[in-house]
């Protein structure tokens, strides 16, 4: 009876992954996301109509499941309740019976008590199948909740094209200043580069626009990047600013040195208790490829996350806060070694930064669910490879959500408070 219920069971496991694979749009036959910016999936209709095509198969899958578990559960029940009167009737035969009965009734208790432990062994077997079906039942659960969310979703009309905002500007304070009111996707042509380029800016109603580099939201795309993606940009951009991305190196150095008026680098974090706190880094700048993108600022500016690029005494040795510091470090990834550490840190941590030996801030760390990890989780090197801000969490908690922007440094306070600082998921 076993082999049937794990053929079911592989089958509904099997329609539960490839549910969640669409949900993640990663193989959606009417939208392809391709790891280049400016192509997006605006809308998930096609999503839910897959969900709605195979839900009814999987849940029939369970209901069979589960009542194929209760027959061979009641089966062995009845199987148990007789193994107890045999074994019952072979003690009393050899009680009363003579030798030669004696000798049968031992011989009968024998193959009793085989059938037992085959029974026993099944029970087991049953057991184990059994909290399969329950995990099985929960992650059918949260796919329903996904279907329901996706139904909203799709209320709206699918759109064909990405929606991309016509005023274009130098970067993203520019287009503000050339009349854009609203957040979205932006061309911009900062004065050294030599076409235009695809951006996400955050404008507020004072007419602030932060140029976004970096965003971290749920782990959905790769930082373990050789130097190429790095330096080109890898991700999604998405208008409604819910997706993942990496600008690209070569990017953030031409809009960081095109103005006489420096820019400040906002570091904007979330822990997974929602808790929200940023850093500002002032005259904020990216040097050339031929000096490796070298980060450089002239000083921590402010905010309640704390000074991470500054380093971070981590106890284990005196010169811990020296050799963590990230000012004047060069962009280092695992196929190119630029940092101070005899070893490679990015190939260590598994993504690209600016190391030292190593680091006490890394924003492209590897995404770990919860926030808490251990040396064993971080692998056979055992480093703290999370996405990391020491003089907030530990070297052993990995945030959230995180987003790197720059707005030049006359529009930071314009408006009579901080821009960005109370938000990061929610812009």
């Amino acid at each position: 009876m076993a082999p049937p219920l794990l053929r079911t069971f592989a089958s509904a496991l099997l329609l539960t992954s490839l549910a969640y694979a669409q949900l993640r749009g990663d193989s959606s036959a009417d939208c392809v996301q391709s790891d280049e910016f400016g192509k997006y999936c605006p809308t998930t209709c096609g999503i839910a109509d897959y969900l709605h095509k195979y839900k009814p198969a999987v849940e029939e899958d369970l209901r069979y499941m589960e009542e194929i578990l209760e027959d061979i559960s009641n089966t062995t029940k009845g199987a148990q309740e007789k193994v107890n009167y045999m074994k019952d009737q072979a003690t009393s035969a050899q009680k009363t019976s003579s030798d030669l009965y004696v000798k049968k009734s031992n011989s009968m208790l024998d193959d009793i008590l085989r059938y037992q432990k085959t029974i026993v062994s099944q029970e087991e077997q049953l057991y184990a199948l059994q909290q399969i079906i329950e995990s099985n039942s929960k992650d059918l659960l949260t796919l329903r909740q996904m279907s329901v969310q996706i139904e909203q979703k799709c209320m709206e009309p699918c759109k064909e094209k990405v929606e991309i905002q016509t005023i274009t500007g130098k970067d993203c304070q520019d287009v503000a200043n050339r009349g854009a009111k609203v957040s979205g996707l932006y061309f911009v042509k900062p004065e050294q580069a030599e076409e235009e380029f695809l951006v996400y800016c955050e404008i507020d109603s004072f007419g602030r626009g932060w140029t976004v580099l970096q965003r971290r939201r749920d782990g959905s795309v790769d930082f373990n990047r050789d130097w190429v993606p790095y330096k080109e940009g890898f991700g999604y951009l998405s208008p409604d600013d819910s997706t993942e991305f990496w600008l690209g190196l070569e990017k953030m150095h031409k809009l960081s040195v095109q103005s006489n008026i420096p820019y400040v680098l906002r570091i904007e974090m979330m822990d997974w208790n929602g808790v929200k706190k940023y850093a500002d880094y002032s005259s904020f700048r990216l040097g050339a490829e031929q000096d490796m993108y070298r980060l450089t600022y002239a000083y921590f500016s402010g905010g309640d996350a704390g000074n991470g690029f500054d380093g971070f005494d981590f106890g284990d040795d005196p010169s811990d806060k020296f050799y963590t510091s990230h000012n004047g470090m060069q962009f280092s990834t695992p196929d190119k070694d630029n940092d101070k550490y005899d070893g490679n840190c990015a190939k260590q941590d598994g993504s690209g930064w600016w190391m030292n030996r190593c680091h006490a801030a890394h924003l492209n760390g590897k995404y770990y669910q919860g926030g808490h990890y251990t040396e064993k989780d971080a692998g056979e090197n055992g480093y703290d490879n999370g996405i990391i801000w020491a003089t907030w969490q530990s070297r052993w908690y990995s945030m959230k959500e995180t987003t790197m922007k720059i707005i030049p440094i006359n529009r930071l306070h314009a408006g009579g408070q901080q821009s960005g600082a109370k938000t990061v998921g929610d812009m």
